[in-house]
């Protein structure tokens, strides 16, 4: 998929995901994420942070957490929902809105993948449906499956056949697990097995992911 279009999804995706957090009570905000140890608030200021991103303080945080990778974003992450209220976190998705900013040493295609995920991340646990667009969640997937860090998909999912069914999108060889490509990419991203009700076939009783 060529950059731009990318990009584009990008901008959709973030201003779908700011007019549902719209609409969400205050009880909500405070609900558990999908993600042990977030909440919605923490998740949704996580999303709208990557066109904020600064190297130095990344780097700085890297090494005051000894290189922990996911210890820095979700402590970042739970410290923008102590400091910011819902009003203001979805104001940032409107000040963001066309930022072509990423973080150093990521994609277009990490924003992408980020906003498709942690959408999900805040709406299963609160009982409500976010559709992803197939085109952009094959994208996703393939920067999931090509990259190691942080979901280590391919050595986590190795043994196992990934086939979509709703879009041309296959990876892996083993068993076949099939799905939707919005489900396949909830696998890849190491999402709890309770997100997973549309995925079936021989693979899946070896599947095991557990935590985000």
């Amino acid at each position: 998929m060529e950059v731009e279009q990318i990009w584009r999804y990008v901008d959709s995706e973030r201003a779908s995901l700011a007019e549902f957090l719209s609409g969400l009570s205050a009880t909500e905000w405070t609900t558990p994420s999908l993600c042990s140890g977030w909440t919605v608030q923490a998740v949704a200021a996580h999303v709208i942070s990557s066109p904020q991103a600064r190297a130095w303080p990344v780097v700085a945080g890297l090494i005051r957490y000894r290189g922990d990778f996911n210890r820095l974003i979700l402590e970042e992450g739970q410290r923008a929902a102590a400091t910011h209220s819902p009003e203001q976190i979805i104001a940032q998705y409107h000040q963001y809105a066309g930022s072509r900013r990423h973080p150093l040493g990521t994609t277009p295609a990490d924003p992408l993948l980020d906003v498709l995920i942690h959408g999900q991340d805040i709406a299963i646990p609160l009982g409500r449906r976010r559709e992803m667009p197939p085109e952009a969640a094959r994208a996703a997937a393939d920067r999931i499956w090509t990259k190691s860090f942080p979901f280590k998909a391919r050595k986590r999912l190795a043994g196992v056949r990934l086939v979509a069914t709703d879009i041309a999108w296959i990876a892996g060889q083993g068993p076949e697990t099939r799905g939707p490509i919005s489900a396949l990419l909830l696998l890849l991203s190491n999402r709890p097995t309770p997100a997973h009700p549309r995925l079936s076939g021989p693979g899946l009783p070896t599947l095991h992911p557990t935590s985000s």
